[in-house]
């Protein structure tokens, strides 16, 4: 196939999307992300803290104060990227690096949370990590930077839905609970696993979700809008590892490149404008005449060459061993997800296997899996399933757009987890409430 080309797998860092903010503003209107500026109660860039009354509580299924005015903010962390917004809107109002800088001289950035330094005292802390949040501190920055200085609100006076990762530590969920009511202190919140809204975004709740972002890549089954945990399987080959295996292949293929620095950001967007997934990799990798040549001008004026790069560089989601890994690749993941399920759910799971995360933008990403997921299924002596892919054109924000559906509904006051019931009973409410 001809690979297309302008694409976006990973949303450049800091952009602000357009659009309409139901229930009211949140202080005048949406800033340029990363401009700081005053929210309702809170200085300018200043640490949001518990200290701050609520004056109002409710209970659970009761109608918003009228105090309140207002739905919800959206917020999907991701471990490259994460969107915020509000509940209704059809995009993010916010796409940013899922980053905050901290003091280096304070404390050191946690080895599994990698960082650098930079001048005049402070790291950029990376607060996720395939998934899994390993720095609460940084995770708290993060969070003020998208609520307060992105999208201008006082945490207080809104409720927060939070994307929930399919693998991540039941644990988390209560840490979670205390950021978001303790240090930000916000009326209600709910969390939702992200297959689960990615499913939603296309109007299902049953299915097979199929997660590729920029940390992590999930298969997990969700039936009658519950994820099936037990059944759900992770792969930690995604758009990150991509960029640096892209990087090492034209450093391979061009030599002189590695005497001059080749930023990460340049590497991202020669991955976005040129790499497509191939159909036949072992026939398109031996055969040069059904390799594509292009060339893309970086933004320092050097020219970089690309042949069999294009394709080879979305491979390791395919065959994570092209980068050291041992994992099978997603559509075998994606297989034995739907093995784990009773029979009697495969074949309508199956029917609605649902894309979502910047990295299945791939050209080809959604051919080369249905093909390798029908194979599996015939290998394994079952034919009679036959999956059905969802791919809808959005789907690097479906996980977020899920989330504003669900939130915006009339019916979803009931789901909210109150302030007033996290102060009764503790952020271990959060395992009763959210399963």
């Amino acid at each position: 196939m001809e690979p297309g080309a302008g694409w976006d797998p990973e949303p450049q860092e800091d952009r602000e999307e357009p659009g309409k903010l139901r229930g009211g503003g949140g202080g005048g209107g949406v800033p340029r992300a990363g401009q700081m500026g005053s929210a309702p109660g809170a200085e300018p860039g200043s640490r949001v803290r518990a200290k701050r009354a609520v004056s109002t509580a409710w209970g659970r299924g009761a109608a918003w104060p009228p105090c309140l005015g207002r739905i919800a903010v959206v917020v999907d962390q991701g471990s490259g990227f994460s969107k915020a917004g509000f509940a209704g809107e059809a995009q993010p109002r916010l796409v940013l690096k899922s980053s905050c800088l901290v003091p280096s001289w304070d404390r050191p950035v946690l080895p599994g949370a990698p960082g650098c330094e930079l001048a005049g005292g402070v790291a950029r802390a990376h607060p996720i990590k395939h998934g899994v949040v390993v720095d609460w501190e940084a995770l708290e920055g993060l969070w003020e930077r998208l609520l307060v200085g992105g999208l201008r609100v006082s945490p207080e006076q809104w409720p927060v839905l939070v994307s929930d990762s399919p693998s991540a530590p039941p644990a988390g969920r209560e840490r979670v609970a205390e950021l978001l009511f303790e240090a930000l202190a916000v009326p209600a919140c709910h969390m939702a696993s992200s297959a689960l809204l990615a499913l939603c975004s296309t109007g299902a709740l049953s299915g097979l979700a199929v997660e590729a972002g920029a940390g992590v890549c999930h298969a997990t089954p969700v039936y009658a809008g519950h994820s099936w945990h037990g059944a759900t399987y992770r792969l930690d080959v995604a758009g990150s590892t991509l960029s640096r295996y892209l990087r090492d292949l034209l450093v391979a293929a061009c030599p002189d490149l590695q005497l001059q620095p080749l930023p990460r950001k340049a590497v991202t967007h020669v991955k976005k404008r040129c790499c497509y997934v191939s159909l036949d990799f072992e026939g398109d990798l031996h055969n040069p005449a059904r390799q594509h040549p292009t060339s893309v001008c970086l933004a320092d004026g050097c020219s970089v060459c690309l042949s069999s790069e294009r394709f080879r560089c979305p491979e390791p989601i395919f065959q994570p061993g092209l980068v050291g890994q041992a994992e099978p690749g997603l559509p075998t993941l994606a297989f034995q997800a739907l093995q784990r399920v009773p029979s009697t759910l495969r074949r309508r799971l199956a029917g609605t296997v649902v894309l979502a995360g910047g990295s299945t933008l791939f050209p080809g990403f959604t051919e080369r899996l249905e093909l390798e997921l029908e194979a599996q299924c015939r290998r394994h002596g079952y034919g009679a399933l036959q999956p059905r892919l969802v791919a809808k054109p959005g789907r690097g924000t479906a996980v977020w757009t899920g989330g504003s559906m669900v939130a915006s509904l009339g019916s979803f006051p009931c789901h909210w987890m109150t302030r007033a019931e996290y102060q009764e009973c503790g952020p271990k409410l959060v395992h009763k409430v959210f399963n």
